[in-house]
Order: structure tokens, then sequence, then C-alpha cells
């Protein structure tokens, strides 16, 4: 006889950490993986933008490392970081697998994204302007001080313009070698003789 699960409630939340001691483990994890200074406010918008985590669980957990020495706050140039310490490190490798994959994968993918995204609105810069009817949208990439693309787009309106420039900024990286290939790839216009002539 077949069960009917179609009643069956199954959120996307339902494999998120429960409990203080999984997220303790998972922010190890994150950390060990991500082995980068995170500043406070960058791991709360990781750990809890996404709805990974809980934000009070997250808060406990993130006062029970510090308290335990398994977290460190660090200064470096004027700006506070969370920092993994020796001990938390050795935790992030032993525990893991006592979070799911899944989680895991989750919070590395959250974190590689906004680290990215950072990156991106570093690196490429837009100016929005109105010209005649319409605007024009000013492009500028930028990698360690070298100019790799100056660009001006037209749009006929600001609603436009500003789709123009989240369009780029989703994948700067993609936008850029897209041009590079179409500049490499392109070739003189030469019209088809017909026979007509």
């Amino acid at each position: 006889m077949e069960q009917d699960y179609s009643n069956l409630n199954i959120t996307p939340d339902i494999f998120n950490p429960t409990d203080v001691y999984e997220v303790k483990i998972l922010l190890a994890y994150f950390l060990f993986q991500m082995d980068r200074p995170v500043t406070p406010n960058q791991l709360t918008e990781i750990a809890t933008g996404d709805g990974i985590v809980n934000y009070f669980l997250y808060a406990e957990a993130v006062s029970e490392m510090l308290e335990n020495e398994t977290l460190s706050l660090s200064e470096q140039e004027g700006t506070s970081y969370y920092v993994l310490t020796e001990k938390g490190r050795e935790g992030a490798q032993s525990f893991k697998k006592l979070v799911s994959k899944s989680v895991r994968d989750r919070i590395y993918a959250a974190g590689l994204r906004f680290f990215a995204k950072l990156k991106a609105e570093h690196d490429v810069k837009f100016e929005i302007t109105p010209v005649k009817k319409g605007y024009s949208v000013h492009c500028t990439c930028d990698d360690n001080g070298l100019v790799l693309m100056d660009l001006t787009l037209y749009a006929p309106d600001k609603e436009q313009a500003e789709y123009i420039k989240s369009k780029i900024m989703m994948n700067p990286t993609d936008f850029y070698c897209r041009v590079m290939d179409y500049v490499i790839e392109n070739e003189e216009y030469v019209p088809s003789v017909s026979e007509d002539f």
C-alpha cells in the first residue's frame, strides 16, 4: 500500500542548525574555509542574511566562541575583525561533520558571493548622468590601480540606466570577458554579393 506524502510539510530551513553548538561548529568551519579576517557586520550578514542561521542562535554562538577563545576579535587599521584561534581551527576540522554538508556549503557559498560582491563594488565604478534625451552610464573597471575598461553606454531613461548598472554588477568579470571576446573575435564586415547584381 502506497503512502500519501502530499500533505507533508518540508520547509527549506529544515536542515538549518537548531542549537548553539551546531552554529559554533558552522561558524568555525566557515572562518576556517575562508581563511581571512571577517568583520562582525560581515559575518552577521553572511550567516543570517540568507536565513542560514537564526540571528539569536548566531549572537549566542559568537558570544560563547569569544568566551571560550575559539574566536578572537582583533584590530587592523582601525577596523575590528573576527579571527579563528588555533583552538577554533582544530575544532573546525574535527567537528565539521556534525553539521550537514548542505548547510556548510550554503554558508561557504554565501561568503564567496558576499566577498565577490564587495570586490566588484570596489573595482567597478559607475556614474549615471543625464544627457540629451536620456542618460549616460559610465562604467570603469579597475584592478589594483590599472584601468581595464572605461566604457560609456546610452540609456533612454533613468530606470534603464539603473538596469544596465545592475546587470553589469551581477557579474562584472563575465561582462568584461564578453566585451574582450567580442573585440578579439570581431571581423571586418564584408557584404555578401547577391546574384541579383
